[in-house]
């Protein structure tokens, strides 16, 4: 990601008995337009939705639609719920080498100090949701400490989806979008926290607590997931890389080139925001800058974002 800009958390959120707060480690350009982060995709989905785009989905850089290059946000959902504080999803990280994203290698972001404005320390953290292993979720499950790799966050159980710990196990040989480069997110983002001993795999469904509910939501990765929160009256979805765009949302058939299986991803998209329609539940994407979230409605065989979460914009 090019042209990055640190930002700190935003406005907490409450949902009957839980709150929710984002540390973002950063924001800004993808580098690719949407041509290249949806190969494919049809240029009306993006005109038509201009209005949502910009400045938040694009670079308001005075380009066309289709030149413009896409904006997201890599940031942690701060959940606190039952007296745990939960994390979910770890962005990029610090002092990683990822030589297939040059400008996600041997970063020295503040994010660290963002959680501590949400009054979040590392030895604070209960549960590390990583709703996929790519290398922008895990990448503060470690940190560089006299140059060996340790869990960030010592007394917290990692919840990793098990379709994804086989999928990316190296051992395992498994082809992948993404390219060799994963392999080095295994070693300095997941091995050290599997050798720790705090990893929990799951699959289908895992309960964290009364008000939280991992599940499969698969195409993205084969263990993509999404977290279900439902305490009192409210019902909010967070739905990880199920979607980066909110052209996405009017053409559940565009999908970014990192999905693995993207009819998959479409059918999974479909599935979602059908129901959020129904229900009128606020939907949290792993990467929307701007409000952080959006209601979806449902015209005929379309859907359209009706509402934004009421956070402050970024």
């Amino acid at each position: 990601m090019t042209g990055t800009t640190s930002i700190t958390t935003s406005d907490r959120l409450t949902f009957g008995a839980v709150t929710v707060t984002r540390a973002v480690e950063s924001v800004g350009s993808i580098g690719m337009a949407p041509g290249q982060f949806f190969p494919g995709t049809d240029p009306a989905a993006w005109v038509g939705a201009e209005s949502e785009l910009r400045p938040f989905f694009l670079e308001d850089d005075g380009a066309t639609t289709m030149q413009s290059t896409c904006r997201v946000a890599m940031q942690t959902w701060i959940i606190r719920s039952g007296g745990k504080t939960v994390l979910v999803d770890a962005a990029i990280g610090n002092d990683k080498d990822r030589p297939d994203v040059p400008s996600w290698s041997h970063l020295h972001s503040a994010y660290l100090d963002h959680l501590a404005v949400a009054g979040v320390t590392p030895e604070s953290v209960d549960v590390v949701v990583n709703t996929h292993l790519h290398a922008d979720h895990v990448g503060w499950n470690t940190r560089l400490v006299e140059g060996v790799w340790v869990p960030t966050f010592p007394n917290a159980q990692y919840l990793m989806p098990a379709d994804d710990l086989a999928f990316w196990d190296p051992a395992n040989g498994h082809q992948t979008v993404m390219g060799p480069g994963a392999h080095g997110v295994w070693a300095d983002s997941i091995a050290p926290v599997l050798a720790a001993g705090q990893v929990t795999p799951w699959s289908g469904h895992h309960r964290i607590d009364e008000a939280l509910t991992l599940e499969a939501a698969p195409g993205h990765t084969p263990g993509a997931s999404i977290l279900r929160l439902v305490s009192g009256d409210a019902e909010v979805l967070f739905v990880g890389d199920t979607l980066h765009s909110p052209a996405q949302v009017h053409d559940v058939h565009t999908s970014s080139c990192f999905d693995e299986d993207t009819a998959q991803a479409h059918a999974t998209r479909e599935r979602l925001f059908a129901e959020a329609a129904e229900k009128g539940l606020l939907l949290f994407p792993a990467h929307f800058g701007g409000h952080g979230g959006f209601r979806v409605g449902k015209n005929g065989d379309t859907f359209a974002i009706v509402a934004w979460a009421p956070l402050t914009a970024i």
